[in-house]
């Protein structure tokens, strides 16, 4: 099987390590990976932000880039859920783009939902002794339904301690614009999803979403915090790593 990896902005230029982590547990699982270099953004700030022309224009490019993918897998359900929700739509003026950017939803993936619903893999060999709590993106989880996929993969690894978060589906305050636009609001959003962390007593936070956890994560380090923050696919591989007796940490 070959898939085209969706990198995200987020995650290229911020994050590049959860990339790493998402193609390194591929390959083991033995899926070929190419990453098609005319990809850009998905168009979801200039979307959100009201600029749909702009919008319009990023959009094309992924259409373009990931035209001839069999799969295409991303590390965000954000990302994700805006092909899958909002590129017909965009491309309502035009029929042939419209039928390109459907058929562009139809393959298109966030990483734990491809593993488990397209792969069926619920269990990666990981180890990972040791206390977690798991964080719902809004957009992955509401827009694009990804739900039970990213708690059956962390159920399944081994030793781990995995503790409910007190209104996990609360949301943490990021939003893209909405945290520079309303900074008061989302400010204490993100104080109030830290401090149901805290009650966890979880020495690491799990998510799906880059920017969610770069959001709580920022303000666990104003708080002096020493939870870990890190996305799935890195908690994944790095528990395979100890799952197979050795330790590669990709920490970020």
């Amino acid at each position: 099987m070959k898939i085209s990896l969706f990198i995200t902005c987020m995650v290229d230029n911020l994050y590049p390590q959860v990339g790493v982590a998402m193609v390194k547990i591929l390959d083991q699982l033995g899926v070929e990976v190419v990453f098609p270099e005319g990809q850009t953004c998905c168009g979801q700030p200039a979307f959100n932000s009201g600029y749909a022309a702009e919008a319009r224009a990023s959009a094309k490019t992924l259409l373009e880039a990931f035209a001839d993918a069999d799969y295409v897998v991303s590390p965000s359900g954000s990302c994700t859920g805006m092909i899958h929700h909002y590129y017909e739509d965009l491309f309502a003026g035009d029929a042939q783009l419209a039928r390109e950017a459907k058929a562009l939803a139809a393959k298109t993936y966030e990483f734990s939902q491809f593993l488990v619903n397209v792969l069926g893999v619920t269990d990666v060999g990981a180890r990972f002794p040791y206390r977690v709590t798991y964080h719902p993106s809004c957009h992955g989880a509401r827009l694009l339904g990804v739900k039970d996929e990213p708690l059956t993969l962390l159920r399944a690894v081994k030793d781990i301690e995995l503790i409910d978060l007190p209104y996990a589906t609360d949301c943490c305050g990021f939003g893209g614009t909405f945290a520079v636009k309303m900074g008061d609001i989302s400010t204490a959003m993100v104080t109030e999803k830290v401090s149901h962390v805290r009650e966890t007593e979880a020495t690491v936070l799990v998510g799906t979403d880059m920017g969610c956890l770069m959001n709580i994560g920022g303000r666990l380090s104003r708080e002096h915090s020493s939870v870990r923050v890190m996305h799935i696919a890195q908690l994944l591989y790095e528990g395979m790593q100890l799952g197979a007796g050795s330790r590669e940490a990709i920490t970020i």
